[in-house]
């Protein structure tokens, strides 16, 4: 799919998230995170943005489980190889599962634009395809 570089580059929301490790004990650690309209960037440190993980809109299946308890509210990415990643946020800041969401959803119906228009260009490109359809409609 090709998006300009001020699509790739814009920022939807920059904030902190809470993120369940993935190890025995599943502590919550504070995350300062990027969302873009292409992806979410994970970044340990605050001052230091130089490692960090970048989870595709792609590579999202969908944002699951979402549940507002009295302080915060917990969701859930799951991956398209179907991997769970747990997050929380403060019920009071900005609403991270819907802008995530959203994104999701614009980027999914950037891609299918951009899949019909291609499909259309080989479609038109190929008349001699379209003149067999024709020939076998009854």
């Amino acid at each position: 799919m090709k998006m300009s570089a001020e699509e790739i580059s814009q920022v939807l929301k920059e904030g902190e998230l809470e993120k369940r490790s993935d190890n025995l004990l599943q502590f919550w650690k504070r995350k300062t995170c990027v969302l873009t309209t292409d992806s979410l960037n994970i970044y340990a440190d605050t001052q230091k943005r130089s490692k960090g993980k970048e989870l595709k809109l792609q590579s999202i299946k969908k944002v699951d489980c979402v549940e507002r308890t009295g302080k915060f509210v917990y969701f859930t990415i799951v991956t398209t190889d179907n991997k769970e990643i747990d997050f929380r946020c403060s019920g009071e800041e900005n609403c991270w599962n819907a802008m995530i969401t959203m994104a999701l959803i614009d980027y999914q119906n950037r891609k299918a634009i951009q899949d019909f228009k291609t499909r259309q260009d080989n479609e038109s490109a190929s008349p001699g395809q379209q003149e067999r359809r024709m020939a076998r409609a009854p």
